[in-house]
């Protein structure tokens, strides 16, 4: 299994610096790449949308139960 991260920080003109992540699998014949470029704006918003789904699974687990 091979696995490739580069990160980088283009500021230009006000820009805000850049992510950027690239992971390339293979196991067998399967093999299968991705590459994900991303503002850190972005991460913060895909940060707190995790956050907001892990803190609602306690109350949907707890009315599942019924108590």
């Amino acid at each position: 299994m091979q696995q490739q991260r580069v990160t980088r920080l283009d500021k230009e003109d006000g820009e805000q610096g850049s992510n950027r992540a690239r992971v390339h699998l293979r196991a067998g014949r399967i093999e299968a790449s991705a590459e994900v470029d991303i503002t850190s704006t972005g991460l913060l918003a895909i940060g707190a949308l995790v956050s907001m789904i892990l803190l609602s699974v306690p109350p949907i687990v707890r009315a599942a139960k019924g108590r």
